[in-house]
């Protein structure tokens, strides 16, 4: 049994954890957060499957979504690879943390799995900018 390279990380959102689930449990909203990695999404016949536009083309995307426990793994599916994405959203406060940890996968190299994973930063940014920016003032 071998054990895989993964990374985990991590972004702290001024707005209410349930807020931040209910937009990360929905993938049509993921284009407006994962800018780096999906072009566009639309619903295919299957209600638990999504059909991605990515920047390496066609894919599949499943959230398993459980509000109780903040779970929001999600499956990839494209031409050369398939791999589950372990996702959490967890209270902090008035706001929350959302955690997503990424295996490499055997057909991406160390060198690009890393540089893929630092883009992850990028798509964190906008989504944290997003849920802010739209989040209502809470009075003091």
């Amino acid at each position: 049994m071998s054990i895989t390279h993964s990374i985990t990380k991590t972004v702290g959102i001024d707005c209410p954890w349930e807020q931040v689930f209910a937009f990360l449990a929905d993938p049509a909203n993921w284009p407006k957060w994962a800018v780096v990695n999906i072009r566009s999404i639309e619903p295919t016949d299957d209600p638990d499957w999504w059909r991605m536009s990515t920047p390496l083309g066609p894919a599949r995307l499943r959230v398993r979504a459980n509000a109780e426990f903040g779970v929001l793994d999600h499956d990839y599916v494209d031409d050369t690879a398939a791999w589950c994405v372990p996702a959490r959203v967890v209270p902090n406060g008035d706001g929350a943390e959302f955690m997503i940890t990424f295996h490499q996968p055997p057909s991406l190299t160390e060198e690009v799995f890393k540089q893929q994973a630092e883009l992850v930063d990028t798509e964190l940014a906008a989504l944290k900018e997003i849920l802010e920016t739209a989040a209502p003032a809470i009075p003091a």
